[in-house]
């Protein structure tokens, strides 16, 4: 689940950090037709650390494959893709 933090500048404002499967859906939705792991990076705001980690598991469940140096979305990617959407539209 995601959590709240208390912005350090003292506000009190409340920040929504993201999950982790909203972190694998971003990656997902900027890989349906294949990117670049600096795309991915830049795109979905993760560090060069946190990308490596979200690959590898992403690829070990079969959601995303690597194609010389492209990672693209497979069929069971975009089928976690649209149950995500389906969940966040309930949520919502």
């Amino acid at each position: 689940m995601s959590s709240t933090v208390q912005v350090k500048s003292g506000s009190s404002r409340w920040v929504r950090k993201r999950s982790d499967i909203d972190i694998m859906a971003s990656i997902l939705s900027e890989a349906r037709k294949g990117s670049r792991k600096t795309r991915i990076m830049y795109r979905c705001n993760l560090s060069h650390r946190q990308l490596q980690v979200y690959l590898k598991l992403l690829l070990g469940m079969g959601f995303l494959v690597s194609r010389s140096d492209l990672f693209k979305t497979t069929a069971k990617g975009h089928k976690f893709l649209d149950a995500y959407r389906t969940l966040k539209a309930l949520m919502t």
